[in-house]
């Protein structure tokens, strides 16, 4: 018989990717066959020649799973779905139908079923199909992640509560993610003290770590819309500062703090030539990831070559400084399957944070 979890969350951005990912490896150690399921998938892209959810496919591609993506993402909110829906254009049993379908026949190919919901308690409701009634109707005890903090946890857990309890859903267990390690085992305590009474398991998943919070080189480039040139094989690695090079070129470098993304306008020829020269230098290679030029002026022609010779990434784009680097801070880094050291860390975090027996045993 197969085993389920509904992975649920108090909205986005909390770590549910990430804990996904985690119990993916885990169980993947215990059980003899393991699938995925994104049930409900508001982000779509083409997989295939199929267009299913970002995260089955991100899934797929990590773990090898392509042969079963056709029943990985069953109901997929494409532009203009809602709108179908409300008109009568898509029946009103379809989404159940559809979920239904696909976890039987995972559950016939599989030991283990990892079921993920998408953001809060409340999304697909537009199709009468929210992540509460999804954990009801494939019958799987829920894990509920958020991210870190005491009173934020609280209230953010009340919200989304109510709704699983009003839908019959099983909640048992809620994962706290993006701790701060000195607070820990205080929010821990105080987090498990205000959930027993509804009898809900405090878990402590990751700790707040910037290797996994902050973007890809391929992130910002996918952000952007626009390729990253020079040297791709620093695609993947992770940024841990945005600076923006406004001022002199000596300010602006002895500014560089460890693995800097620099906004350097395309007029900038002489910051654009001494950060290009500086990067074949080893001290500062390990400070300057890359560059993004923005601005509608043309770089130069011998700025260009110098910038193109000496292989340091770099993003072109005539979009405004400001408008970019605006996108760039408050920017959120999604895990891709590109990301090969920030899945490496996942994989190998996940062993030492998450007791995936001890999971096991208060889901069964």
């Amino acid at each position: 018989m197969c085993k389920k979890v509904f992975i649920a969350a108090t909205g986005m951005n909390s770590g549910k990717t990430t804990i996904s990912v985690s119990l993916m490896h885990l169980a993947r150690k215990k059980y003899g066959r393991v699938g995925f399921i994104k049930a409900i998938g508001p982000k779509c892209q083409l997989f295939n020649d199929i267009t299913v959810d970002m995260d089955a496919a991100l899934m797929a591609r990590i773990f090898g799973l392509e042969g079963d993506i056709n029943h990985m993402s069953p109901v997929v909110l494409e532009r203009g779905s809602t709108k179908r829906f409300i008109d009568g254009e898509i029946p009103t049993l379809w989404p159940a139908e559809r979920i239904t379908e696909a976890v039987r026949e995972l559950e016939r190919k599989n030991d283990y079923l990892i079921i993920e919901g998408s953001g809060h308690g409340g999304v697909g409701s537009v199709i009468g199909m929210n992540n509460a009634k999804v954990a009801k109707l494939v019958d799987a005890p829920a894990i509920m992640v958020s991210g870190g903090g005491i009173g934020n946890v609280i209230d953010s857990v009340q919200l989304n509560l109510p709704l699983y309890r009003m839908e019959g859903a099983d909640l048992r267990m809620l994962l706290v993610n993006k701790l701060i390690p000195e607070k820990r085992e205080t929010s821990l305590s105080y987090l498990q003290r205000a959930f027993t009474p509804h009898g809900i398991n405090v878990v402590g998943a990751f700790d707040w770590s910037p290797i996994l919070a902050n973007p890809t080189l391929n992130n910002i480039a996918r952000l952007l819309a626009h390729p990253l040139r020079g040297d791709q094989s620093q695609g993947t690695r992770i940024i841990h500062h945005i600076q923006l090079g406004a001022a002199s070129s000596q300010k602006v470098i002895d500014g560089l703090a460890e693995s800097t993304m620099l906004l350097v306008t395309s007029s900038r020829d002489e910051l654009l030539v001494t950060l290009s020269s500086l990067y074949n230098i080893p001290a500062y290679r390990e400070k300057i990831a890359g560059l993004v030029v923005p601005g509608h002026a043309p770089v130069s022609a011998i700025t260009q070559k110098i910038l193109d010779d000496s292989s340091i990434p770099y993003i072109r784009i005539h979009e405004t400084t400001a408008d970019i680097f605006s996108a760039m801070k408050y920017h959120v880094s999604k895990i891709s399957a590109e990301d090969a050291e920030k899945i490496d860390l996942v994989k190998a975090q996940a062993e030492k944070v998450l007791d995936f027996d001890e999971l096991d045993r208060m889901l069964s």
